[in-house]
């Protein structure tokens, strides 16, 4: 242990501690831009310089390791004059349209330049502010914003295995771009939006979808629905100044219907079935001698990051859209027939946690008879823009449940989809059903539940063994791919989410400072709310969902049917190039 004294406050932290960890423990506030914990510590923008007593220059308080003994100012003059001139030169090259930009009140710069006191930029710098990559259906390049904190660079690099971001050029002409400053199309990145998630200005930002969105809701030809994954409900909140992981599913249902939609679903049902037809592809593969392991497809950006950097496992991929896309394809077929309403006519929305989801959404393989299965992804920052767009007082809202005609049964299978682990929970629960014949009481597989980067399950149902695999975070995705290449690691069943935590954590959801990320596990606190709803529901296991039973009993037969493949399954090539 170290006891180092900081603006006169004496705290004791283990030896190797930072300075910025001393200061935090002692209840002292440090600014600092380019600091992520565990994944961006190179105390590159020195808006965390300290003074250390005995030291000749200042020390950046994020990467310098304390001592028995050392004496800090965090408030000197000279610290504070280093650090107002240190976010002066940064703002002097920065594209400062605050009230216009999408990050206008949640942008890390701004509360940093405000807390200073910064009125006046005393220097102009250089910036090319014609750098706008759009050419990707899910992210938005502004190179005017970039503060060259590299959060994205080490992001897409550490946690998510791509490498599809760095440093490029030198000097004043350094930037962050995809290699040879191209496209975010023309690379192959899997849209899976950590790097939005992490940028502390608008950089980087997902591609909106809100003024289609708006004028589908008023064009009076169009049958307007919106479907909203299980993950949104546990973050949307925050965007209203809840607390980190609070549940408001009632409140956004009401919300979702003040904005106009003619019909507010739920995701989770085709969440669950999803489970009814990616079961049953298993016990088949199983039974007759099929690819396995078999991996679950519901991530585009797993799909993504597979058919770019390891397609020899393209055969493993179920062959089973995701639970986005599969409601989409139900609503213009199903639901067209039954409510009589033109297919042509049905505008499908979807509020997702997921920036890739609007890649997906664009993919010409997720169509019925010619239809797009969803017009329009909007992330749950979006959503939360169009309510307020609408001045609908959202924490004010009482709570409302989904319609449940047709389509609006679910069951807590289908709520845990949204953390790691979920999908293969869920899967497991009907498996162990069907595979065994009978009701199994046991619902809850822990195995599989947690943040460790892979995680294993053996399960045994009336004597048929399935090992099971978790993985989160393309980066560990690759880990264990290499693992089953060389023979070092076989498995019957692998649940594969794109982002760290499961689409709780997905690229879409509402924006966390580092500061906030140091202290709390947004993805432990979000995935708390969905089994906290899968807890309290009376139908836990996705076959047990009255309404999916009839869905098969009136239209698709039974799982994994030639209809169902028709509209419910899809499959996956090679990508030689980079397309949308």
């Amino acid at each position: 242990m170290a006891k180092v004294t900081i603006d006169n406050i004496v705290v004791e932290v283990e030896a190797g501690s930072t300075i910025l960890d001393a200061a935090r423990k002692g209840g002292i506030d440090i600014p600092t831009l380019c600091y992520l914990k565990e994944a961006n510590e190179i105390g590159a923008c020195r808006v965390c310089q300290v003074e250390v007593q005995g030291a000749r220059s200042l020390a950046a308080a994020c990467v310098m390791p304390v001592f028995d003994g050392m004496v800090v100012s965090t408030t000197s003059k000279k610290v504070r004059a280093a650090r107002r001139a240190t976010v002066e030169l940064i703002l002097s090259s920065h594209n400062r349209d605050c009230l216009t930009c999408s990050a206008n009140g949640n942008c890390e710069l701004q509360v940093i330049a405000n807390e200073m006191g910064i009125r006046e930029v005393p220097f102009e710098g250089a910036n090319d502010f014609g750098i706008v990559d759009t050419s990707s259906p899910s992210i938005v390049r502004d190179q005017s914003k970039c503060v060259l904190c590299g959060r994205c660079v080490n992001v897409c690099k550490k946690q998510q295995g791509a490498s599809i971001l760095d440093f490029t050029d030198r000097g004043i002409s350094t930037k962050v771009s995809p290699h040879l400053n191209k496209g975010m199309n023309e690379v192959p990145c899997i849209y899976c939006g950590q790097c939005v998630n992490v940028c502390p200005t608008a950089a980087l930002r997902e591609k909106e979808d809100i003024d289609k969105v708006w004028a589908a809701l008023e064009n009076p030809d169009l049958h307007v629905v919106v479907q909203a994954a299980p993950a949104v409900r546990a973050a949307l909140g925050e965007e209203f100044g809840m607390a980190v992981g609070t549940r408001v599913t009632g409140k956004m249902v009401t919300a979702l219907k003040r904005l106009g939609f003619a019909k507010v679903f739920d995701t989770n049902f085709a969440a669950d079935l999803t489970i009814m037809e990616e079961a049953n592809e298993l016990i088949d593969r199983m039974k007759n001698g099929g690819k396995l392991p078999m991996m679950t497809s519901c991530s585009p950006g797993w799909v993504r990051f597979c058919e770019f950097n390891y397609p020899e496992f393209l055969p493993n991929l179920s062959s089973c859209k995701s639970p986005m896309s599969m409601f989409g394809a139900i609503l213009k077929s199903y639901y067209a027939e039954k409510a009589n309403i033109d297919a042509k006519k049905i505008f499908s929305v979807a509020v997702m946690p997921c920036t890739s989801k609007k890649s997906e959404a664009e993919r010409a393989e997720l169509a019925t008879n010619g239809l797009k299965d969803v017009d329009a992804v909007l992330t749950t920052r979006e959503l939360a823009k169009m309510l307020k767009q609408a001045g609908v007082k959202f924490t004010a809202l009482p709570d409302s449940t989904f319609d449940q005609d047709l389509l609006g049964e679910y069951s807590g299978g289908g709520v845990i989809f949204g953390a790691t682990g979920g999908v293969m929970e869920a899967a497991l629960r009907t498996a162990a059903d069907v595979i065994s014949n009978s009701d199994v009481a046991e619902v809850e597989y822990k195995a599989v539940r947690g943040l460790e980067g892979i995680k294993e399950a053996e399960v045994d149902f009336a004597g048929t063994k399935i090992k099971a695999a978790v993985v989160h975070g393309t980066a560990n995705a690759a880990k264990l791919l290499d693992k089953i290449k060389t023979g070092e690691a076989k498995y019957d069943f692998i649940e594969v989410m794109a982002c760290s935590g499961g689409c709780v954590n997905g690229g879409g959801q509402p924006r966390i400072s580092a500061e906030t990320r140091a202290t709390t596990d947004v993805r432990e606190a979000r995935a708390a709310a969905l089994y906290e709803e899968d807890s309290a529901l009376k139908v836990r296991k996705s076959h047990k969902n009255t309404q999916i039973k009839k869905l098969y009993d009136d239209y698709l037969q039974k799982p994994n049917s030639h209809k169902a493949h028709d509209l419910l399954h899809t499959k996956y090539e090679a990508k030689e190039s980079y397309p949308l």
